[in-house]
């Protein structure tokens, strides 16, 4: 079985082979700064223990609404995913989970749980939002839309807006 200083070598090497921000965070522990699309970043706590590598990753502040839906929809993504499950904190805040044994990490094994963490947080960032914050989108995007400001980053929620505006409203002045 290798070290916790060879995994944290090897950690190292893989991120800096795939231009990845890795940070020290403690004694064999890191900070791998993934970059999103729809999370525009997500933070990978990867924790070389005795035995196992402990891979954490915040996704999202707890649910304003609809949180029975949300950790429904959670625990139905878990059962499709490899290496990294959803889970919730004591405050209903949403993180990605994972252990692997140090045997089974390698370059190959780290890469892919990497690119799990990347695509289960990004893939799914709208749709937890959507569920979780769905009125307080709303509520912005009639902000912007008074105010003329832009809904460049909210274009992924247009469909949450209702299109049907009443004639003369305020919404169809410039």
């Amino acid at each position: 079985m290798r070290s916790r200083a060879e995994i944290g070598q090897l950690i190292e090497s893989v991120c800096a082979d795939r231009q990845l921000s890795c940070e020290p965070t403690g004694e064999f522990s890191y900070a791998v700064t993934l970059p999103g699309t729809h999370k525009l970043k997500t933070i990978c706590n990867l924790i070389v223990g005795d035995y196992a590598l402990r891979i954490e990753a915040f996704v999202m502040r707890q649910p304003d609404e609809r949180r029975e839906e949300l950790f429904t929809w959670l625990l139905q993504r878990n059962a499709r995913m490899y290496g990294v499950a959803f889970s919730v904190d004591a405050v209903g805040d949403v993180y990605l989970t994972g252990r692997v044994s140090l045997a089974s990490v390698t370059e190959e094994e780290l890469d892919r749980l990497l690119g799990a963490v990347l695509s289960y947080a990004d893939d799914s960032f709208d749709t937890m939002l959507e569920i979780g914050f769905g009125t307080a989108i709303r509520r912005e995007w009639e902000w912007r839309v008074k105010r003329g400001e832009s809904l460049a980053n909210l274009q992924a929620f247009a469909h949450l807006v209702e299109r049907s505006a009443p004639e003369n409203s305020d919404l169809d002045r410039p």
